[in-house]
């Protein structure tokens, strides 16, 4: 593979960074995986399925320069949950600066929300600001724009059974049609509009597998794990301190907020999307070979 479809990967630690460089792996791209913690069990693992892991840090310009010299297009995550909302700006401006600096033909930048503002969110108010950032440099850039991700049902890392079990179903309405998208197709997205940047750069894509209420995603994980979803209270105000007053206000604004509800544009660039009850069986089918 020619050394101009190296893809410098950020947060490739992370959940999107991590799977949008182990796609690009697959598909027989070069990876520059960026971390602050090279000697992660995460990053080593990328290493062993052939990334150059590199230590960078996207509060320190300098190291990014390095980082992305030579790449031909960039991944670009940041999570203001855990660094900050200013501090995530920052970063995703930091970023795009050097990506310009440096001649990268296309960063894939992963967006959230609804692309306007006004919504009083705070994760999603910052990735407005990096976007508005990277059109002022005439940055060529795309946005992806996942809504609800599916792990927020079973990953521990996102608190499931104090948050999308317990605390979301009030806020929101359980009947609420909600869109969801798997982390892992995120990366399968990714790789395919770093692969014809022609026809997706300038573009903003909302991004949803399926349409699931609360209520429908209940059922369909009674029925595949044969149990009810594990919950346990916590007072709101407290879950709001630890989600740094953003995912609560996400929630009541998703009752009456518009979101697109279309799977057809995901689909058109990746058909095999995970609909939730095949990501939910695939959950209970890895958990299985696990134990056994």
């Amino acid at each position: 593979m020619p050394a101009e479809n190296i893809v410098a990967v950020c947060g490739a630690t992370g959940r999107q960074g991590g799977a949008v460089a182990r796609s690009l792996l697959r598909s027989g791209w070069k990876v520059r995986a960026l971390t602050r913690r090279p000697d992660r069990e995460s990053a080593r693992a990328l290493g062993r399925l052939g990334a150059d892991v590199v230590r960078s840090d996207m509060d320190d310009p300098s190291s990014l320069r390095r980082a992305f010299e030579g790449a031909q297009a960039i991944f670009s995550v940041q999570n203001g949950l855990i660094s900050g909302f200013e501090r995530e700006v920052a970063q995703g401006r930091n970023v795009a600066d050097v990506a310009k600096e440096v001649g990268a033909r296309h960063l894939v930048y992963a967006s959230a929300g609804t692309g306007e503002r006004g919504t009083g969110i705070p994760s999603w108010e910052a990735k407005l600001e990096v976007e508005e950032h990277m059109k002022r440099l005439d940055l060529p850039f795309t946005s992806l724009r996942p809504r609800a991700f599916m792990e927020l049902m079973t990953d521990k890392g996102y608190y499931p059974a104090v948050g999308t079990w317990r605390i979301w179903p009030p806020l929101t309405g359980e009947d609420r049609p909600i869109p969801w998208l798997a982390v892992d197709d995120v990366g399968v997205i990714a790789q395919t509009v770093l692969a014809q940047p022609e026809v997706y750069i300038g573009q903003d894509l909302p991004l949803a597998g399926d349409v699931r209420s609360l209520r429908e995603c209940r059922a369909l994980y009674r029925e595949i794990m044969g149990k009810d979803p594990r919950t346990f209270p916590m007072p709101m105000w407290l879950f709001d301190r630890f989600t740094k007053r953003d995912v609560i206000p996400m929630w009541r604004w998703l009752r009456m907020g518009t979101v697109s509800t279309d799977t057809g544009a995901t689909r058109a660039i990746h058909p095999q999307a995970l609909t939730v009850r095949d990501w939910l069986v695939g959950v209970r089918d890895q958990g299985q070979a696990l134990v056994h």
